[in-house]
């Protein structure tokens, strides 16, 4: 929504007016919002698998460009089939998102629109401008069946602008940035131009641990496992971090050690690469499994483990 500064700012002239706000990701589970996240950042600040509900955090992603600072808000997929506390905070955690942002990119898998998108959308306060990012459109093999899907998503709401994307290909990002920026008010940046994320080292590295848990087993036990960090240390360039990963059952610690723990070895060996990468400088990265039953219903626990 445009102000009588921007207006004013935009007169024939003077030089276009910097913009920055909030942009919230938001979509059903697994419609690829930390994807387009990472890509759109340039890092991996958001974990992602093939599996639903794989974030569980809202993470900030900032993006600074010469005329535009970026705040998106990637949020965890709104989850209507399945309740437990820590659904219910996840939950809380996409609809306090929506409060106050600038612009909402609303993310549906091109060529499908189920009643999780309907429930995503019902949530965004009136008065947000929202894009509809149509992402995987690169797999539509006829680029003209996007036409009249293109028309079906147009009857959801009213949309700014609907653009096909890829997130995983970095496909018409620059389009969709574009269109983003548009609709931001002119203003200063609300983070430093260097900033990637709001969120340290310490929530990175549990992340990351995670998102190897959640690539490495099957179906079930990831959405049994949580991690929580309980040493962060940092001496020069090298980190020590100890992790404990948290399960319901003895059944699942010993599916997730594998024989003799070789399989948490790989997974603790995974994450810590991740993590070099990402903080430039050699980790020492120790990780302990233990059995904590209903550890997703208990509200002390959860708030205990930062949900």
């Amino acid at each position: 929504m445009s102000t009588p500064q921007d207006a004013e700012a935009e007169r024939p002239g003077r030089a276009p007016p910097f913009r920055s706000g909030c942009v919230a990701i938001v979509g059903r589970p697994n419609v690829g919002k930390s994807t387009l996240l990472n890509a759109l950042i340039g890092a991996r600040i958001s974990i992602t698998s093939n599996k639903p509900q794989t974030t569980r955090h809202r993470v900030l992603g900032i993006l600074t460009t010469d005329d535009a600072q970026f705040v998106f808000v990637d949020t965890p997929g709104f989850q209507t089939e399945h309740r437990s506390a820590l659904i219910e905070r996840m939950n809380r955690a996409v609809r306090a998102s929506l409060v106050d942002v600038d612009v909402a990119v609303a993310m549906l898998e091109a060529g499908r629109i189920t009643d999780a998108d309907r429930a995503v959308l019902s949530l965004i306060p009136k008065g947000v401008p929202v894009l509809a990012a149509l992402n995987k459109a690169d797999r539509v093999a006829d680029k003209r069946s996007l036409l009249p899907y293109i028309a079906q998503v147009s009857e959801l709401r009213p949309f700014a602008a609907i653009v096909p994307i890829s997130a995983e290909k970095r496909w018409q990002l620059a389009d969709l940035l574009g269109e983003v920026a548009r609709l931001l008010p002119a203003g200063d940046p609300l983070y430093p131009a260097d900033e990637m994320t709001d969120r340290d080292e310490r929530f990175l590295a549990a992340e990351y641990v995670r998102e190897k848990i959640f690539r490495t087993l099957g179906a079930e036990l990831p959405y049994a496992a949580t991690v929580s960090i309980d040493a962060f240390e940092q001496v020069g360039s090298l980190r020590r971090i100890h992790a404990t990963v948290y399960v319901d059952r003895p059944s699942q610690r010993a599916i997730l050690l594998g024989e003799k723990g070789e399989r948490m070895k790989r997974i603790a060996s995974a994450a810590r690469r991740d993590m070099e990468r990402l903080f430039g400088g050699k980790v020492f990265l120790e990780v302990w499994v233990k059995i904590e039953t209903g550890w997703a219903h208990d509200e002390q626990m959860l708030t205990r483990l930062g949900y």
